[in-house]
């Protein structure tokens, strides 16, 4: 270790080097600076299609307040190759599994820094409110842009979400908006957001919300070997408190933010719905959350060749979980605490050395800590260091870029014996090629190949009786050729068309899973998995005008082919892996007319297993949404107001998305927001 971290060291000695070489400017380039007015320039999101190496789906604030969308989660399920498990309700969980490699493959960022949870790997985006999100970003395989985080390079895929930054009118040095929200289930959900200018490089803001529902709601299913029943769903309560606070800056050539987020909830955790005995089990289990983290990002342009980004971090994370099979006949006793912290560091450096070429240079450090009340608990303990190198090469129509990420993490636990260290280099290749490029069309040609690995979580290695030390980590390579097309007809009815097609083959190998021991309650976690996942998807998006109304239309289409490939042997070889459909799509139709706007959305899934064993008892049928939503703004006197009225699952589909976790029916909800 002592040997590993020294070599982490000199890579980080390199960079401040080069930093020095590239930050002093010559008496000539000083002579020709002159200090620039502040410029403000704002822009949706870039299309993936004109300038992504990498595939790139992107969700605008516009088509995110759009949208019949509790949480980010729900966003989420309108992108292409994607899969969201929902154990139902407002506050059940909501992990999200890219290309079906699986939650933990898929990175999670914050306002540029990775989420973490070394306990379980598993963010949960259902905690993510919409209200102060500016953006969404799924990128598969990593992003194409070089300056970034080692941490950025290290998952198989990611996902970005961006929050409103303060914009500022020239008469005026503060916004505020104030949300209620109210519907189904009992559900109140009031929001707040301030932002004041301090000063003309300087800018803050509060934004803070709470949430409250029952999370009652009727569903229908058959009793096996039965007749057609209506149950409630119960304790699926919720009470949340998000606040969090932000400053924003800027410098000459740069600019900097610094945040403290605050989350802290209770919720019931409503269980499994059992057919065979419907209402005979009254769940009651119970769960506390806290969560609070600071941080912060520092980026700078030294000179024309040289740019330095610093991000950092800490969190810390609390876990209460209550089962009392005195209330709830189907679980054993289990009250347990469990305390997380985390501490990061990175500085990412881009050197241009030409118009043409780009090399990048990203070193992190970060520290993870686990704590628990369970017996003869491990604590473990994990330094991971992480350094990116990477370049491009950009020419007038072809685009390559190469990275190669070195890890390194070291766990220590309180029995010696357990300690271990993992070492692995893993590259990443991206190819572009525009094959057309004018004023109206762009068709762009792309292909990637990128090898990464997942280490085994803090559970998967040390949870009493069932851990395993011995766990090796998670191998994924992936493989994606892909087209984009933009059209820009300036037409008096069709004025953009964006289209992009991909297809993709996945390796997934020493797949970790759980399997059973000696009783139910003793699971141990083994390598035993070996996946081949193909697919293709398609997303295609058109902007129209009639009359005075603008149409914004939205589809996608995901085929996949996930198999287990880990024993020939098996009955069950070959078969599709649980929870991943064949098909899937989606479908957004957004209208604007005067201060009206209107939106309707639609969520298809289809056929899958709900277990390995591809038999017909764990077989589930498609399942279908559609949402609607309609708005009116008018401006006032002093102030902006929205109204919006909401009907989801419009048709009342009756499904599961994670087997006997049964989702809400119908359900309505009602926006009112206030601008000053």
């Amino acid at each position: 270790m002592k040997q590993r971290l020294l070599a982490f060291i000199v890579s980080v000695a390199v960079t401040c080097t080069a930093t020095h070489a590239f930050v002093v400017p010559s008496a000539d380039s000083l002579a020709n600076e002159k200090e620039l007015r502040e410029v403000t320039v704002t822009a949706s999101a870039a299309n993936p299609t004109r300038s992504a190496t990498i595939p790139t789906q992107t969700m605008s604030d516009s088509t995110l307040q759009r949208l019949s969308a509790h949480s980010v989660a729900d966003a989420l399920r309108y992108f292409s190759g994607l899969q969201i498990k929902d154990f139902g309700g407002v506050g059940g969980l909501k992990t999200v599994n890219v290309r079906a490699l699986g939650t933990n493959h898929t990175g999670v960022f914050y306002d540029g820094v990775q989420l973490g949870n070394a306990q379980n790997g598993q963010i949960d985006l259902g905690r993510f409110s919409l209200d102060n999100m500016e953006a969404i970003k799924l990128c598969n395989g990593q992003r194409s842009s070089l300056l970034q985080t080692a941490r950025d390079y290290a998952s198989a895929s990611a996902i970005y979400m961006q929050t409103r930054q303060p914009l500022f009118d020239k008469k005026s040095r503060s916004n505020l908006i104030a949300s209620m929200k109210a519907g189904s289930f009992d559900t109140y959900n009031p929001s707040l957001l301030w932002e004041v200018k301090l000063s003309d490089a300087v800018a803050a803001q509060l934004s803070a919300e709470y949430l409250t529902t029952s999370g009652r709601y009727r569903f229908h299913y058959a009793k096996k070997n039965g007749y057609d029943t209506t149950e409630v769903r119960h304790n699926g309560d919720v009470r949340a408190l998000r606040v969090e606070t932000a400053l924003f800056g800027q410098m000459q050539r740069g600019e900097w933010r610094a945040k403290i987020y605050a989350y802290d909830s209770e919720r019931g955790l409503p269980g499994a719905a059992v057919r065979e005995t419907p209402g005979r089990f009254v769940h009651q289990d119970r769960q506390w959350d806290t969560s609070i983290f600071g941080q912060g990002s520092w980026r700078k342009q030294f000179t024309s060749r040289y740019t330095l980004l610093l991000n950092a971090k800490v969190a810390h994370d609390r876990l209460h979980y209550r089962s009392d099979p005195r209330l709830d006949a189907s679980t054993m006793y289990v009250d347990n605490h469990y305390r997380q912290s985390e501490a990061y560091a990175s500085a990412a450096n881009l050197f241009r050395m030409s118009e043409i070429w780009t090399i990048s240079l990203a070193n992190d450090v970060q520290f993870n800590t686990l704590d628990a009340d369970l017996t003869d608990f491990a604590r473990p303990t994990r330094l991971t260091l992480l350094t990116a190198l990477a370049t491009s090469l950009n020419l007038t129509k072809f685009s390559a870029q190469a990275s190669l990420l070195h890890t390194f993490a070291a766990d220590h636990t309180r029995h010696a014996e357990n300690s271990r260290s993992e070492s692995r280099l893993t590259p990443t290749v991206a190819l572009s090629w525009r094959a057309l490029a004018d004023e109206s069309q762009k068709i762009t040609l792309r292909a990637f190949h990128k090898q990464i690995f997942r280490l085994p979580t803090f559970n998967d290695l040390y949870y009493t009786f069932i851990g395993n030390v011995s766990l090796k980590p998670e191998t994924a390579r992936q493989t994606d050729i892909g087209f984009g097309y933009a059209l820009h007809t300036g037409g008096r009815w069709l004025r953009e068309v964006h289209w992009q097609c991909d297809g993709y083959f996945n390796r997934v190998s020493n797949k970790i899973v759980a399997m059973p021991t000696s009783n139910q309650f003793r699971w141990t976690m083994l390598n035993y998995g070996l996946c081949h996942i193909w697919g293709a998807e398609t997303s295609l998006r058109a902007m129209w005008n009639i009359g005075q109304c603008h149409i914004e239309t939205h589809a996608t289409y995901t085929y996949t082919r996930a198999k287990d490939r880990t024993d020939r042997t098996s009955e069950f070889y070959n078969g599709q892996l649980p929870y991943i459909p064949w098909h899937s799509g989606s479908a957004i139709v957004g209208a604007t007319w005067r201060n009206w706007s209107a939106n309707y959305s639609f969520i298809y899934t289809g056929e899958r297993y709900e277990q390995s064993a591809n038999i017909a008892e764990n077989y589930t049928k498609p399942w279908y949404t559609s949402d609607c939503s309609l708005s009116y703004e008018w401006q006032g006197a002093s102030a902006k107001t929205r109204v919006t009225a909401e009907v989801n699952n419009v048709f009342n589909q009756q499904y599961e998305v994670v087997q006997c976790y049964p989702m809400p029916g119908t359900s309505f909800r009602v926006k009112v927001s206030v601008i000053l």
